[in-house]
């Protein structure tokens, strides 16, 4: 049996319990992947990581994330607090706040921004690949097809209230992802608030997620729509999001959009720093 290091953060909130957790195992190069995929599915969040050496010279560490049921290439919460996780436990540092991700969608450049005592991780995304979606369970609202590695249908629901009153038809959402070879649906709505001017929520039965708290890839799919509609105008190339306040888990994304690059980021902390045998 090995002992490995282990950490639960909580990604895009600056407060325990708040924000998105995620589980990261650091040191994980002799794992198997199935070894992996069953750690995962255990700590049953929406996603698990594990932290193994890079393979590139010129990748900081690299990162395999999965879901409780499947590996992903790319993930936006798992990315920052994974990172977070690293720098904490001293396994990195940034050189002129920049580090190297490797992952399966490549090598990722992150930025760590620190300010008065407080620290936020920048992320840039995968460039996004859209195409049209037919989603007949959301009536006549737009919707767009957005891979950034994870793959979210992306829907504009108009209002932030009505993202808040939905009620998801989980089997449909699931079979309509499978059909779209998607991770699944992420919505989102205005909320007339300049300092959070749109509420997200997204929804990944497929992958055994029924609703994700505070989503990365689902809010670097919504930029991504918003760049390709026109409608970014509406909120400018910098904004906030808000999320996860129908699981109790209110948190805050930054997005920033410039030209093709799409940046995602916020404050992350550690609420359970230990080890974990396998």
């Amino acid at each position: 049996m090995t002992v490995l290091p282990f950490k639960q953060v909580d990604v895009f909130t600056a407060a325990p319990f708040q924000g998105n957790p995620v589980a990261v195992v650091i040191g994980a190069d002799a794992l198997p992947e199935a070894q992996m995929q069953r750690i995962a599915a255990w700590t049953n969040l929406s996603e698990t990581t594990f932290v193994l050496a890079p393979t590139r010279p010129d990748a900081d560490y690299r990162l395999r994330i999965f879901t409780p049921r499947q590996e992903l290439p790319f993930a936006g919460h798992p990315t920052v607090g994974s990172a977070h996780a690293v720098l904490e436990a001293g396994r990195v540092a940034p050189r002129d706040g920049a580090l190297t991700q490797e992952c399966g969608a490549g090598l990722l450049a992150l930025r760590v921004e620190a300010e008065g005592g407080r620290r936020r991780i920048f992320v840039r995304a995968p460039a996004a690949n859209l195409s049209p979606a037919a989603v007949p369970l959301f009536g006549a609202a737009r919707a767009l097809r957005v891979d950034v590695g994870a793959v979210w249908v992306v829907v504009d629901l108009g209002a932030a209230a009505d993202v808040d009153a939905l009620a998801p038809d989980l089997p449909a959402i699931a079979e309509l992802s499978d059909s779209l070879r998607a991770t699944g649906v992420t919505v989102f709505g205005r909320t007339g608030n300049p300092r959070a001017p749109l509420h997200v929520r997204s929804f990944a039965p497929a992958h055994g997620v029924p609703e994700d708290p505070v989503c990365g890839s689902g809010n670097v799919s919504v930029a991504a729509f918003l760049r390709e509609t026109g409608l970014l105008k509406e909120f400018g190339p910098d904004y906030t999001a808000r999320q996860g306040m129908q699981v109790g888990r209110d948190g805050r994304v930054a997005v920033r959009v410039r030209g093709d690059s799409i940046e995602i980021g916020g404050e992350a902390v550690t609420c359970v720093d230990g080890t974990i045998r396998v």
